[in-house]
């Protein structure tokens, strides 16, 4: 009988062991199941104390502010006694030019930066074309005509200089270097109530399609831009130039924390084309040039390949003469893949008239290089 025990005994005290070791190395099979999150969480090193960070910007302010002008402009404007006289037909019949005319002035304000000693301003050129009289008032009081040294309305800049003495000048910075996120300050003059700093943070760079001028590459930012501010001085912490401040997005007329800033690094170009040549000078293909949508690329059989239809073509034009033709598909410039048709008409623009270039097209399904050669960019062309 004590032998039958223990022929029952070892079976069961293993089935125990067994079990025991099973539920050891597998607990979960008796436990709950448990979901486990996981979450980054800084370090003490990370947690930075808030009273270590920036609590005053008044060293930026000190160093950019007195080289921020406020823009004053007049514009004579005539207008015939008889409202029915600004018809063509009636002012012809009448011979409406020897009629006596209403004279009024408007004006207008805006703002603008200083940009080195020598009395260059810059600033908008929405705020001072076709005016007839430009006075520039400084921080510090003084005042001064200003002459036009010459616009560029596709980026809307204009170049002033007035002829004052001990002028303060700003300092340029590397708008190419801006991040998302970079604290800016913005100095102008909105509404006329005199000079004004706003605050906020770089919000996005390279906007365009805005419809605001032919060559956009905006700073974004969500400091507080208003009417007034036009022409005046986008900064970074250090007191640098970054931008010109041009234009704000708003449905009231005021700010709404979307504001337009034209990059600092696009502000020299122009100001350094208009003192040499009084015009800024841009490269110019002679092409019209359209996007390449999923529809018109599976019928031209281009696939997933980037591309841009070129639509047309300006007789005697630098591409008429190197020999594209209309329903080419343009891949690639110096050997770099075509975007947007903005960005390809900002890169060509950035082409020195006379360089010869190498495109990459498909003609007819069939992959070929050509060369051209970059012409001058004639006025409100394409290209």
């Amino acid at each position: 009988m004590i032998r039958r025990v223990s022929y029952l005994i070892w079976p069961v005290v293993t089935g125990i062991l067994a079990a025991l070791l099973i539920l050891r190395l597998y607990p979960q099979l008796i436990a709950p199941p448990v979901t486990t999150v996981e979450l980054h969480e800084a370090t003490a090193f990370e947690q930075m104390p808030v009273r270590s960070g920036v609590v005053s910007y008044a060293d930026a302010v000190d160093k950019a502010a007195p080289a921020v002008v406020n823009i004053y402009t007049r514009k004579l404007v005539r207008q015939p006694v008889n409202p029915l006289l600004a018809d063509p037909f009636f002012r012809d019949f009448f011979n409406a030019d020897r009629l006596p005319q209403r004279e009024r002035i408007e004006s207008s304000l805006g703002s603008g930066v200083i940009l080195n000693e020598q009395g260059y301003v810059i600033t908008n050129n929405h705020v001072v074309n076709g005016a007839d009289a430009i006075v520039v008032a400084l921080r510090d009081g003084r005042e001064a005509q200003a002459t036009v040294v010459g616009l560029d309305p596709e980026t809307d800049l204009a170049l002033l200089k007035i002829a004052l003495s001990d002028l303060p000048s700003i300092t340029l910075a590397a708008s190419d270097e801006l991040r998302i996120g970079d604290v800016v300050l913005a100095i102008g003059n909105p509404f006329g109530v005199g000079q004004t700093v706003t605050m906020g943070i770089i919000s996005a760079t390279g906007r365009n399609q805005l419809g605001l001028s032919t060559f956009e590459d905006f700073i974004q930012t969500d400091a507080a831009i208003n009417p007034g501010n036009s022409g005046g001085a986008l900064v970074d912490t250090q007191g640098n130039l970054v931008g010109i401040n041009t234009a704000i997005f708003s449905k009231s007329g005021g700010s709404q924390g979307i504001g337009f800033a034209i990059p600092s690094s696009l502000a020299k170009q122009v100001m350094q084309d208009l003192i040499s040549h009084g015009r800024v000078i841009r490269g110019w293909l002679g092409v019209e040039i359209q996007e390449l949508t999923p529809r018109l690329a599976e019928s031209f059989g281009v696939g997933d390949r980037p591309g841009l239809i070129v639509a047309g073509i300006f007789r005697n034009g630098p591409a008429h003469r190197a020999g594209l033709q209309p329903g080419d598909i343009l891949l690639r410039i110096e050997g770099e893949p075509v975007t947007t048709s903005r960005a390809t008409m900002n890169r060509i623009a950035r082409f020195k008239p006379g360089r010869k270039i190498t495109l990459a097209l498909l003609r007819d399904g069939r992959e070929m290089s050509i060369k051209v050669t970059i012409g001058e960019r004639p006025p409100s062309s394409r290209g």
